[in-house]
């Protein structure tokens, strides 16, 4: 079964989101059956940090609050992403236009490396305080999870993968998406926000029944009339 999750990396409770989900997964049975494409979104497409703007510069100007009431917010997230098994430091954080981590992330998603890549650019920039906008780190990024230095280079400095990043968020404009983390399960059940570990298994498992009892069932037909010279866990029969 497919889930979709539309994400932005300089989102912190789609990082949050992600740790809740991928425990939530582990407990089930079926995880194995689970096949995960994260899309991209951006949660301020025109933003560029070109005056070194703190996060908590950026959120003051942005929700028109006080720097200090900023910085409490951010508190409560820190603690939300504690409890997550997750550390953020937003003193040192660096906010960035998120768009060529996106390509970053479709060029690994190429060579099956896409969840790594979204692993790796939230925690570079939650975690390591790395400016994720800055193409140099993001070839370091590359590098560091297995992608060849030249290609991401190439790729970076270029157009590639631009249309990719863009229809994803065509998308969720069509599905009604405003707001991330956002997983959709098989196109059907939709999960908006970093919701509780239990929350997402009740919605993987929901989701995950109703697709199986989708799925074609085969029958074969036994061309031959006996069972000679087979072997099963009891052993071979001759």
């Amino acid at each position: 079964m497919k889930v979709e999750i539309w994400s932005d990396v300089m989102c912190p409770f789609c990082y949050i989101g992600k740790r809740h989900f991928e425990q939530a997964i582990e407990k089930l049975p079926f995880k194995n059956e689970i096949e995960i494409d994260w899309k991209s979104f951006q949660l301020n497409p025109e933003y560029h940090n070109t005056d070194n703007e703190t996060v908590y510069d950026y959120l003051s100007r942005s929700k028109g609050m006080p720097v200090e009431q900023a910085k409490q917010m951010t508190k409560q997230v820190v603690d939300m992403a504690a409890n997550a098994g997750l550390t953020i430091d937003f003193d040192t954080n660096i906010p960035a236009n998120t768009f060529n981590a996106h390509r970053l992330i479709h060029l690994a998603a190429k060579h099956g490396l896409q969840d790594l890549a979204e692993e790796k650019l939230f925690e570079a920039h939650f975690v390591n305080s790395k400016n994720i906008g800055e193409t140099d780190v993001l070839v370091d990024l590359a590098e560091e999870i297995g992608l060849n230095r030249a290609e991401a280079e190439e790729v970076l400095k270029g157009d590639q993968f631009s249309e990719a990043v863009r229809y994803d968020i065509y998308e969720s404009q069509n599905l009604g998406i405003r707001g991330v983390p956002y997983f959709v399960m098989d196109r059907k059940y939709g999960v908006s926000g970093a919701q509780s570990v239990q929350a997402f298994t009740d919605a993987l498992t929901q989701s995950f029944t109703e697709w199986k009892e989708t799925q074609p069932k085969t029958t074969l037909t036994s061309l031959n009339k006996n069972d000679d010279a087979v072997c099963d866990e009891n052993g071979c029969e001759i």
